[in-house]
C-alpha cells in the first residue's frame, strides 16, 4: 500500500488491475483506496494469488474465476466492464519449472483461458486481456535469450499457449508502436536484475480490433520499480483514447 496509494494519485489511471495481493476480500484494504476515487472488486486467496480492479467509473458484470473447478480454487482470474471495456485481470500460474506438475497445470490453465476468452468475449468489442501472465512472447523479451533458451517463462510450449489464446483474435499493443526489445516488466530481486538490465516481459495486456485501434499509447513504467521495497515486477500502462 506504501507504493500503490503515492502511485496511484500521482498517475491517476482510469482502471487499474492488481494481482498477487495475497489477502482474502473481507480483509482488503478498500478504504484509502476508496478515499482516492476508486471503487473496487476483488478475488481474494490468503497468503497466495489474488486479483483486483480498480476503476474510477462504475464497475459491472463481474465474474470471478473460470466457473471450472478444476481451476477456480486459486483465486487468479477476475473481469469486469467499466465503461465501454471488457477487462480480464490474470495472475497466470508460474509453473515452477519445465516438466514439473505445476508446469503441467500451467499449460492446462492457459488451454483453458483461451477456451473461456472464446466463449464469453466478443472481438467486436472492446476487450483488454491483462496482467502476469508469467510468459515471455518472444526473444524480444528476454535479456539474454540463450541463457533462458527453454527455461520456465521462456519455453517453447509456454509461448506456443500464449500464441494461441492471442490467435483467437488479441494482440500485443507494444507492437503496435515498437519492434524494439528490451521493454522488461519483471526483475529478479535475487540477480539484483534490476540494477543490472537484466529483465523478462511477462506482463502483457492483449487487445481486442477495437481496444488495439484505441490503444494510443503502451509504456512500462520503470520508476514505480525504483526505490524502497518495491514490488519485482514494474506497471505496464496501455492508453486507450
Amino acid at each position: 500500500m506504501e507504493r500503490l496509494l503515492p502511485w496511484l494519485s500521482e498517475k491517476r489511471p482510469e482502471i487499474v488491475c492488481l494481482q498477487e495481493t495475497k489477502c482474502v476480500d473481507e480483509a482488503f484494504p478498500r478504504e484509502p483506496i476508496e478515499e482516492l476515487g476508486y471503487s473496487l472488486v476483488t478475488f481474494g486467496q490468503r497468503t497466495y494469488n489474488g486479483v483486483a480492479i480498480l476503476a474510477k467509473g462504475g464497475i459491472e458484470d463481474v465474474i470471478r474465476g473460470f466457473g471450472d473447478e478444476r481451476f477456480d480454487d486459486e483465486a487468479r482470474v477476475i473481469g469486469a466492464t467499466v465503461e465501454d471495456v471488457m477487462v480480464l485481470n490474470l495472475y497466470v500460474v508460474n509453473g515452477q519449472s519445465v516438466g514439473s506438475e505445476s508446469y503441467d497445470f500451467k499449460l492446462s490453465w492457459l488451454e483453458r483461458l483461451r477456451d473461456f476468452v472464446r466463449e464469453r468475449y466478443d472481438l467486436a468489442e472492446k476487450v483488454v486481456l491483462l496482467g502476469d501472465y508469467n510468459v515471455t512472447i518472444d526473444d524480444r523479451d528476454v535479456h539474454d535469450p540463450e541463457l533462458w533458451k527453454g527455461r520456465i517463462l521462456c519455453s517453447a510450449p509456454e509461448r506456443a499457449a500464449l500464441q494461441a489464446l492471442m490467435a483467437e483474435g488479441y494482440s500485443d499493443p507494444l507492437r503496435k508502436f515498437t519492434e524494439e526489445a528490451g521493454h522488461h516488466t519483471w526483475w529478479d530481486f535475487r540477480t539484483r536484475g534490476f540494477q543490472r538490465g537484466r529483465g523478462l516481459r511477462i506482463d502483457h495486456a492483449l487487445l481486442s480490433p477495437p481496444a488495439l485501434e484505441a490503444c494510443t499509447a503502451f509504456e512500462v513504467d520503470r520508476e514505480a520499480r525504483d526505490g524502497a521495497k518495491p514490488s519485482d515486477h514494474a506497471p505496464v500502462i496501455v492508453t486507450l483514447d
